[in-house]
C-alpha cells in the first residue's frame, strides 16, 4: 500500500449538534458491551460483575477526558492519527491511526458477530452470512449520508434504550437478594473481566472521528463525549446489579442472550424474545457508527497523504467518503469469519488500548509545553492538567496486561504490520523526492 499526495481539498460538512453527537457516542457505545459481554463478564465475576463495570468506566473515562482535550484542540477526521502525529510526527501518527483503524474494523465485526448470535437464538439462521449482510447494508446507509445516518441511529437507540430500561425495571424487584461481593473467582479473573468489559466502552474515541462533521466542535465535541460516558456507566451498572438479582450469575455465563433470560425469569414470559428482537437493533446501531468511524479515520489518513488519496475522494452525489466506506466495509467482513465475539473483542481491545496509550502520550507530551502546529485554541480545561493523560496512561497499560496473551500478542502483530507499512511508505517517499530532485537538476 503507497499513499498519494495530501488531498487537502476535500472537506466534510458540519451537520451535528450535541445532542447528535452525544446520541451517536450513546448508540456507538451501546450494543456488544451489555447485550452480549455481560455473560461472559458474569462467567469470571460472579455476582459482583458490576465492579468490573466500574473499574472499565474509570479507564475509559481519563482516555476520553484525554479525547475530549485533544478533539477540542485538533477539530478533523481522522483523530487517532491526527493527534499522535502532532505530537510525534508523521511516522508514529502512522503506526497510531493504522493500530486504531484495524482495530475500528475488528470492533465492527464482532458486535456483527454478536447481531447474529442474538438473530440465530430467535430464527437459526448462519452467523457469518448475517454478519456480512448487516456489515454491507451499513455501508449503504452511511454512502446516503451523514444525516441520514445519524438519525437512523438515533431510533435505534431509542430502541435499545427501551430494551435496557425494560430490563432494569422488571428485574430492580429482586435488588438485595443476592451478595454483591460474591466473586466467582480472584482479583485476576474481576481485572480480566474489567480488560473484557472495556470494550464495552469503545465509542468515545470514535466520535473524535467525527469531529470535521460537528458544529463548533471546540465546545460540543469535549460535552458530548462527557456526556456519552456518563449516560453509559450509569446504565451499565443498574443492568449489571439487576441482572445478577434476577439470574443466577453461572446461568448468565452460560447463556448467549443473557438479557433475554434476565427479562425471561423476571416476568416468567416470552418478552426475552422482545428483548433479543431489541438487541438486534443495539449491535446493528453499533456496527453502523462504527462503520461510520472506521471510514472518516480511514478518510482522515488518506486526506493527509498516510493512506492512498483516492480514500480521501468524497461522492460527489452524497458528499460521503465512499471509497473510505467501501475498504473499511470488505475488511470488516473479513473479521466476521473469527466466529468468536469474546476472542474478536479481545483482539480488539489490545490494539485499542495501544492506540490509546500513544493518544494519552501526545496530550502528555503537549500539555508539558511541546509546540504543535495547525490546532486552534482550546476551549476545553484540561489543557493544563497533565495528570488526566498520566493517569489515562497508567490505566490503558493495566487494562492491556489483563487482555491476555494472544490478543496482545496479535495487537503487536498489528503494530508491527504498521510500523513495516510506514517504512515502505518512507521509501517510496524517499526515493520519489530523489527521482524529483534528478529530474529537475537535468532541466
Amino acid at each position: 500500500m503507497t499513499a498519494g499526495p495530501p488531498a487537502s481539498d476535500q472537506t466534510l460538512s458540519r451537520r451535528l449538534g450535541v445532542f447528535e453527537m452525544t446520541a451517536t457516542g450513546v448508540g456507538i457505545i451501546l450494543g456488544a458491551g451489555i447485550y452480549v459481554l455481560i455473560g461472559e463478564a458474569a462467567g469470571l465475576a460472579g455476582n459482583g460483575v458490576w465492579l468490573p463495570f466500574l473499574v472499565s468506566a474509570v479507564a475509559a473515562a481519563f482516555t476520553g477526558l484525554s479525547y475530549a482535550e485533544l478533539a477540542s484542540r485538533f477539530p478533523r477526521a481522522g483523530a487517532t492519527f491526527e493527534y499522535t502525529r502532532q505530537a510525534f510526527g508523521p511516522k508514529v501518527g502512522f503506526v497510531a491511526g493504522w493500530t486504531m483503524l484495524f482495530a475500528a474494523m475488528i470492533q465492527v465485526s464482532a458486535v456483527g458477530i454478536g447481531f447474529s448470535g442474538y438473530l440465530a437464538d430467535i430464527t437459526n439462521t448462519p452467523r457469518v452470512p448475517v454478519t456480512i449482510g448487516l456489515i454491507a447494508a451499513s455501508s449503504v446507509v452511511l454512502w446516503l449520508g451523514v444525516r441520514e445516518s445519524v438519525r437512523l441511529g438515533i431510533i435505534f437507540a431509542l430502541i435499545e434504550a427501551f430494551g435496557l430500561t425494560l430490563a432494569i425495571v422488571v428485574s430492580a424487584r429482586f435488588v438485595g437478594d443476592v451478595d454483591y461481593l460474591q466473586f466467582a473467582g480472584g482479583f485476576p479473573d474481576v481485572m480480566q473481566a474489567s480488560a473484557l468489559l472495556f470494550f464495552a466502552f469503545l465509542g468515545f474515541e470514535q466520535m473524535a472521528n467525527m469531529a470535521e462533521e460537528a458544529k463548533d466542535p471546540q465546545r460540543n465535541l469535549p460535552r458530548s463525549i462527557v456526556f456519552a460516558v456518563s449516560i453509559i456507566t450509569v446504565v451499565y451498572m443498574l443492568v449489571a446489579i439487576t441482572s445478577v438479582s434476577a439470574v443466577d450469575w453461572r446461568d448468565l455465563a452460560a447463556s448467549d442472550a443473557p438479557l433475554g433470560l434476565v427479562v425471561e425469569t423476571a416476568t416468567g414470559s416470552e418478552l426475552s424474545d422482545l428483548l433479543s428482537i431489541i438487541a438486534l437493533f443495539a449491535t446493528a446501531n453499533t456496527v453502523l457508527f462504527g462503520l461510520m468511524a472506521a471510514s472518516r479515520q480511514a478518510f482522515g489518513m488518506a486526506r493527509a497523504g498516510a493512506l492512498p488519496a483516492s480514500l480521501a475522494r468524497l461522492s460527489r452525489s452524497r458528499h460521503t467518503p465512499l471509497a473510505a466506506i467501501i475498504v473499511v466495509t470488505a475488511i470488516s467482513a473479513l473479521f466476521s469469519f473469527a466466529g468468536d465475539i469474546g476472542r474478536v473483542a479481545q483482539m480488539s481491545n489490545a490494539a485499542v488500548l495501544i492506540a490509546f496509550i500513544l493518544v494519552n502520550a501526545s496530550l502528555l507530551k503537549m500539555a508539558t509545553g511541546s509546540k504543535t502546529t495547525g490546532g486552534v485554541a482550546s476551549r476545553w480545561k484540561l489543557w493544563s492538567i497533565p495528570v488526566v493523560p498520566v493517569l489515562g496512561v497508567a490505566t490503558s497499560g493495566v487494562m492491556l496486561g489483563y487482555t491476555g496473551t494472544i490478543p496482545v500478542l496479535l495487537a503487536l502483530a498489528l503494530v508491527g504490520s504498521g510500523i513495516i507499512v510506514a517504512a515502505f511508505r518512507s521509501r517510496i517517499d524517499t526515493r520519489m523526492r530523489n527521482d524529483n530532485s534528478a529530474n529537475d537538476s537535468t532541466r
